[in-house]
């Protein structure tokens, strides 16, 4: 997919035609080659908002695919670092890449020690033992009613001052051709979920700010958004894209 070592049309219609679990399980070896892989950008701008709130000790990558918000983790967590994810075959290339990452950190300490965990975000198999919680374009995997436990299950794993972050992306208008874009895609695949099982739940447009504050702050949260200036800002002035960074309350 618009790279000769993406995934062809044939093998993205399987895969579309999978559950989520399966469907990435056979995506794995080629998914770094896609455009679903987080950008090295986005990666490197919340890395930068993330830094002076740090160091972290032990850090968790909620649903962390092939590893790429891991390297962030390892720039902000002195004691360990965790991924988890749903599908094993994810996880597979994922240890594979922790191969090719540099055994030292420039100027700091040795690298925190790394785990890779197959599970479900819903039903974390955690206590609260982390510091730092991150994710990086997960959650159209989640229905807007999923979000209340989804975020239950982040608060249950961080220590008390604990912090959720992750970007999020401001909608385009709807002059922009990737508004329908977007729309298309969303679409399509409610037609299919309409159609076909299992479900492959994957919806860019169902993941709103306001919606994600709100349940943030039901679930325990003290919300903060700061905007990353690496990508500038909307002709209304908003910023492209910004940083949700949320802390865990007291108990």
């Amino acid at each position: 997919m618009f790279t000769e070592h993406g995934p062809t049309l044939r093998e993205l219609a399987v895969q579309a035609l999978s559950s989520v679990e399966h469907g990435y399980d056979l995506l794995a070896p080629k998914f770094d080659h896609t455009p679903f892989r987080t950008p090295d950008a986005v990666l490197d701008a919340v890395a930068a908002a993330l830094r002076p709130a740090g160091p972290f000790g032990h850090g968790l990558d909620l649903c962390c695919g092939t590893g790429a918000g891991m390297e962030v983790l390892r720039g902000l967590c002195t004691q360990g670092v965790t991924g988890v994810d749903i599908s094993a075959g994810m996880l597979t290339v994922a240890r594979e890449r922790q191969s090719e990452w540099p055994r030292e950190r420039p100027g700091e300490g040795g690298p925190p020690r790394v785990s890779w965990v197959r599970g479900d975000a819903r039903a974390l198999p955690f206590g609260p033992v982390f510091d730092l919680v991150v994710s990086f374009g997960a959650f159209g995997h989640f229905l807007p009613c999923e979000l209340p436990g989804l975020f239950g299950q982040v608060r249950s794993v961080l220590r008390p001052g604990g912090r959720f972050a992750f970007p999020v992306m401001a909608p385009p208008p709807p002059t922009s051709p990737w508004y329908w874009a977007l729309l298309g895609f969303d679409t399509a695949m409610r037609v299919r979920n309409a159609v076909w099982r299992p479900p492959f739940v994957m919806y860019y447009r169902a993941f709103r700010l306001g919606d994600v504050r709100r349940e943030l702050a039901r679930a325990g949260f003290t919300v903060e958004l700061r905007a990353l200036p690496e990508f500038g800002r909307r002709r209304d002035g908003a910023p492209r894209c910004r940083l949700v960074l949320a802390t865990r309350g007291t108990p």
